[in-house]
C-alpha cells in the first residue's frame, strides 16, 4: 500500500447526501475480486448517458455532461468532497477500490458509513470528517474557485486551504500509523514474517504429519 504523509491536490465537489456503493460502483461490476479495473466505472450510473456492463468500451460511451467528473474543470482531481453519510449501503471493498483507482486519495465528509470508513483505510485512501459547517464553507469556495486545491497533512492532521486557512481533523492513532508507514493488513503481518517462518519451522518438527512430502 502507498505511503500517505502529506497530499496537495484539485477538490472535486460531489453534493449528495447518503451517497452509497451501488452509486459508486454499480453492481454489475463486481464480478472481480482484483482491485483494479473499476476505475473507468467510478459512478457509472451518473457519469454516462447509456447502461454500463462489464467489458463495455467506456471510450465510446456518451457522457453526462451534467455530471461534475465530466467537468474539465475537475479533471485531475484526486481530493472529494462529500455531504454527510457517504458510502452507505452495503459493505463493498470494490467501491474503494474505484475511487482510488480513479485517483482519489482523500474523501472529505461530514460522516461516513463505517464499513467504507474501514475500507477506505485499508486501502491507502484517507477518509476525514470536517464539520457540516466548515464542508458548506468549502463547496461554496471550490463553486467560485476554479482549479480549488486543499493541502492535506495526516502527520499534523490538517486540511489547509489555497487562502492560508487551517481545519484539524481527529483520526485514530492506529488507522494513522498504518497509513503513513503504508501498511495494509498484508504488510501489518509481513512485519511478523521472521516469527511466522520460525514458527512454521518448529511444527515440522513437532508434528510433521502435518506436513506432507
Amino acid at each position: 500500500m502507498e505511503k500517505f504523509e502529506k497530499w496537495t491536490g484539485l477538490v472535486a465537489p460531489i453534493d449528495h447526501s447518503n451517497v452509497d456503493t451501488d452509486a459508486i460502483i454499480p453492481k454489475q461490476f463486481l464480478r472481480s475480486i482484483h482491485r483494479t479495473g473499476f476505475g473507468p466505472n467510478l459512478f457509472d450510473e451518473w457519469r454516462y448517458l447509456d447502461h454500463g456492463a462489464p467489458g463495455k468500451d467506456n471510450s465510446k460511451r456518451p457522457l453526462n455532461p451534467k455530471f461534475v467528473l465530466n467537468n474539465k474543470r475537475y479533471q485531475g482531481a484526486s481530493i472529494l468532497l462529500a455531504r454527510e453519510n457517504f458510502g452507505c449501503g452495503s459493505s463493498r471493498e470494490h467501491a474503494v477500490w474505484a475511487l482510488e483507482e480513479y485517483g482519489f486519495r482523500v474523501i472529505i465528509s461530514p460522516s461516513f458509513a463505517d464499513i467504507f470508513y474501514n475500507n477506505c483505510f485499508k486501502n491507502g485512501v484517507l477518509a476525514l470528517v470536517l464539520d457540516a459547517q466548515t464542508i458548506d464553507g468549502l463547496f461554496k469556495d471550490i463553486a467560485a474557485t476554479p482549479g480549488y486545491s486543499l493541502t492535506v497533512d495526516l502527520a499534523a492532521q490538517t486540511v489547509t486551504t489555497p487562502g492560508g486557512a487551517s481545519f484539524t481533523f481527529k483520526v485514530d492513532e492506529f488507522r494513522k500509523h498504518c497509513l503513513l508507514n503504508g501498511l495494509d493488513d498484508i504488510g501489518l503481518t509481513l512485519q511478523h514474517a521472521a516469527d511466522i517462518m520460525a514458527y512454521e519451522k518448529r511444527r515440522r518438527t513437532e508434528a510433521p504429519w502435518l506436513f506432507p512430502a
